[in-house]
């Protein structure tokens, strides 16, 4: 039988297990930092999701009535998506580059 209900900390990588120092993980900040990572790059993405879509239908439900209010509002907010991914883009990669450079293991799943 299937089970309707999951373990949070096994769907969002909460495992109190060994992280960078060592020690558990939420004994010290870098291991906090490890733990919490990878679920914020999931909240990015949602929240980049919803500010494309919701830029999106203000661009398109202003554009035939002839408001540039809401146009230049939608444009505005499909710019803040795009602007958030690059930044989201470059950190996730920057942080690959200091796994690389030192051997560290910051995005451990805890599976």
């Amino acid at each position: 039988m299937n089970q309707l209900a999951f373990n949070i900390g096994d769907e969002f990588w909460l495992k109190p297990n060994k992280a960078i120092t060592g020690v558990p993980a939420y004994q010290s900040f870098g291991g906090f930092i490890s733990a919490v990572l990878p679920n914020v790059y999931v909240i990015a993405g949602i929240i980049l999701f919803v500010l494309l879509l919701a830029g999106g239908i203000m661009v398109i439900s202003s554009a035939g009535k002839g408001e540039s209010d809401s146009t230049k509002k939608g444009s505005q907010a499909i710019t803040a998506a795009l602007l958030g991914f690059l930044i989201i883009f470059a950190s996730y990669w920057i942080i690959q580059l200091i796994e690389i450079l030192t051997g560290v293991n910051i995005f451990q799943s805890g599976k």
